[in-house]
């Protein structure tokens, strides 16, 4: 059982540090508000450990232990942890979804960049599809064509994020434009570090990733009128108020350097209003057959992992991530070390 303080303390978390899924989750129904904010509020704290810290190898891996932790039913004594233990026991979790966060964090750490649009999406997979698959267990949904929706629409949300931080991520040389995007365009990574401006061929990569994007929230929507009707209003919220921000964009002709694209206030109300009134007209809508539309290639782990049910083992591919990191983190240590002894 959550404790009410902890679940406080979440809310203050998401309240200020995701404001689009804190309007959102004002329309689910307090049976799933609750886990879900006790969620987002672990995964939030755990993305700002890697992204806001200098030690990021550390970072994660001290997430690693924190998420054993959690599973052996013993959280580290903080909020978030504590939640999201209660939530883990719930709703018995299948392992494998935070599994694949921690494995995109670590990708994060890792520095990695991808070569191409199915990398991307193998990424955002991890870091976003594996949260709405999460969402879904959160409201009792295990139907293998609405989890794949759901993972679309992380997908989407994940494209969008990126589309709206190009310049941010650049300042902070952080890449995850596809590689071969550059490459078309006659550039690298380092050069557009180096100079990152929003240029006709990078605002066009921009409005590359809204199109991918806004592909995806089209196929997610279907999956939306298979939830719980009271679930429908925060998950069609969600979903308009990202692709609100993409709508921004597009308004922006695509320069995400010169100035991060927001949403304001009135049209977070709006996008709320259009999700009540859209769910009211779920429920007489006959079911569009792009619900059964086959899964992402990059997303079929997920929906496998929670269709199923609980895996208690970790992947390979996360076991490799980590053996990177450790191998990493003692590189770093040795090369520290010796430029000390170098200077004494």
């Amino acid at each position: 059982m959550m404790n009410p303080r902890d679940l406080e303390a979440c809310t203050e978390a998401i309240r200020h540090g995701s404001l689009s899924f804190h309007a959102a989750s004002k329309l689910l129904p307090k049976r799933v508000r609750d886990p879900a904010l006790a969620l987002y509020a672990f995964c939030r704290l755990a993305d700002d450990e890697v992204d806001l810290k200098a030690e990021k190898v550390d970072a994660v891996l001290r997430l690693r232990d924190r998420l054993d932790l959690v599973y052996a039913g013993t959280p580290q004594n903080a909020a978030p942890d504590r939640a999201f233990a209660a939530v883990v026991a719930q709703f018995d979790m299948p392992r494998a979804l935070p599994d694949a966060l921690l494995e995109g964090l670590a990708w994060d750490a890792e520095g990695r960049t991808y070569a191409n649009m199915s990398e991307v999406r193998d990424y955002s997979a991890r870091v976003a599809s594996a949260v709405g698959a999460m969402m879904c267990v959160l409201m009792g949904v295990r139907d293998a064509d609405a989890l794949a929706r759901a993972c679309d629409l992380g997908v989407a949300m994940q494209l969008t994020n990126i589309a709206r931080d190009v310049g941010e991520d650049a300042l902070e040389r952080r890449l995850y434009l596809p590689t071969d995007w550059l490459n078309e365009a006659g550039m690298t990574p380092d050069s557009f570090f180096a100079d990152p401006r929003p240029t006709k061929a990078v605002r066009a990569m921009v409005r590359r990733l809204v199109m991918e994007a806004n592909r995806h929230y089209y196929r997610s929507e279907a999956g939306i009128a298979a939830l719980p009707v009271a679930c429908r209003p925060g998950i069609y919220a969600a979903r308009f108020i990202y692709a609100g921000i993409a709508g921004r964009l597009t308004g922006m002709g695509f320069d995400s350097i010169s100035a991060r694209a927001r949403t304001s206030k009135a049209q977070k109300l709006g996008w709320l209003a259009q999700s009540m009134a859209l769910s009211a007209g779920s429920t007489v809508m006959p079911q569009s057959a792009v619900l059964y539309a086959r899964p992402l290639d990059e997303v079929r782990f997920l929906v496998d992992a929670a269709a199923k049910g609980t895996r208690t083992s970790r992947s390979d591919s996360l076991f490799e991530a980590l053996a990177a990191l450790e191998v990493k983190r003692q590189s770093d240590r040795a090369a520290m070390l010796s430029a000390k002894a170098r200077a004494g």
